[in-house]
């Protein structure tokens, strides 16, 4: 092993390319996301088809989640799949920008679902492969913590550049963010990750073969998880671009500023919130941070359902950022926990994303189209009340995930 992967977090020309990577990663990912809707509903799309569209792409990303965190886990070019990843985003934003037919646009979208489920599982082998187990949850909370930073810098960007020169500007700046991620990611040495540590085989170990994939099927702790993560996501997926297009309707001003500052709101308490997540889970373990972060989804939807107005904005958005920031650290650092030793990290993952995305894909066809129903208000207290499930399972399982979480 070179002196410079021996040195981990110490060694900051490996660090900073790495938090580099998960800051402009961020606009990458979620920056075009939100303002998606509204551009849409500018070319005349309705609610329903925008959801429609984006479940579309909420289901590829879904299925391919597994797949992608099995092929992270076995290869030894994790930078490379984030290149290739963010080229293919980019190129899939492209098309929305020059067609606006249906199912080019729904192909763009699992085009970019597919790039991006390969991304999450990437930079997490990545970091667990250069600070090791008992360095991720620190680094991990700020990874997260840069990537919520770069959430709000290429939001406030969005928001301006949307507002001076339309949204078409929005997707430019996304695809200037998708080169530096690159070139960021190009300046971690490859020598500084170690492989085999980056899919879950404990330090040290001399072999290096990974258990059986039933073993993502027979940790109770890891199902409880997921399912609870599905609940979540079921309502949460919907919250943000159905708000957008609520206060579009009502007629909020600058359609692109207002989803460009619930993006901000959100992100700047994120940072806060991931190393918050960061010491409580060293302190008291990951069942508190995600029990807090359950929580948040119900009185979001009630805040939701009677203040879609730039006063509204600020209480809706800082429960987002309570819930996402908690989970941001609290998701990763608990599978990569669990899965320890199995050399089946990336893919456990991968499992707990797909299930979560089982949810978050079909959250925004069920928003769209009970909102196009029954209108905004109601859809935001039934999406809300979907994290009680979350709750429940949490509650009823809280001795599993406790004790693992007292092993850590």
């Amino acid at each position: 092993m070179s002196k410079q992967v021996a040195k981990g977090v110490t060694d900051k020309r490996i660090i900073w390319p790495l938090q580099s990577l998960n800051f402009f990663m961020a606009d990458l990912q979620a920056g075009v996301g939100p303002f998606l809707g509204i551009f849409l509903l500018a070319h005349g799309w309705k609610s329903g088809l925008i959801g429609s569209v984006m479940t579309i792409g909420g289901v590829a990303g879904m299925i391919m989640t597994i797949p992608a965190g099995a092929l992270i886990d076995a290869t030894k070019r994790k930078r490379f799949y984030v290149v290739i990843s963010a080229v293919f985003t980019i190129l899939a934003s492209a098309i929305i920008l020059f067609t606006q037919e249906f199912w080019l646009v729904s192909i763009s979208q699992v085009a970019t679902a597919i790039a991006g489920s390969a991304i999450g599982p990437a930079i997490i082998g990545i970091t667990l492969g250069i600070v090791k187990q008992k360095g991720f949850n620190k680094q991990n909370g700020y990874n997260q913590a840069f990537n919520h930073a770069g959430n709000v810098v290429g939001s406030a960007l969005s928001g301006y550049l949307g507002y001076q020169f339309g949204i078409t500007a929005i997707f430019v700046l996304a695809a200037f963010f998708g080169v530096l991620s690159i070139i960021s990611v190009l300046l971690i040495p490859a020598k500084s990750i170690d492989d085999n540590v980056a899919r879950g085989m404990k330090s040290g170990e001399k072999t290096n073969k990974a258990s059986r994939f039933k073993v993502l099927f027979q940790c109770k702790s890891l199902l409880v998880l997921a399912g609870a993560l599905a609940f979540f996501h079921l309502g949460n997926g919907a919250m943000l671009p159905l708000y957008g297009l609520a206060a579009a309707a009502n007629g909020q001003g600058n359609a692109s500023m207002f989803v460009a500052m619930t993006i901000i709101i959100a992100q700047l308490v994120m940072i806060g919130t991931s190393l918050l997540a960061m010491k409580m889970a060293d302190k008291k373990g990951y069942w508190l941070v995600l029990f807090i972060s359950f929580l948040s989804l119900p009185i979001r939807g009630l805040f939701a359902a009677y203040m879609h107005s730039h006063i509204g904005i600020y209480p809706v958005q800082i429960l987002d950022g309570i819930g996402a920031g908690l989970q941001s650290v609290a998701v990763p650092g608990l599978v990569a926990h669990i899965l320890n030793g199995t050399g089946r990290v990336n893919i456990g993952q991968g499992a707990v994303m797909t299930v979560q995305g089982l949810g978050a894909s079909f959250s925004p066809a069920i928003g769209g189209w009970v909102a196009q129903g029954i209108g905004y208000n109601t859809t935001f207290m039934i999406l809300g009340a979907f994290a009680i499930g979350s709750i429940l399972l949490w509650i009823i399982f809280a001795k599993t995930i406790k004790r693992v979480c007292q092993t850590y």
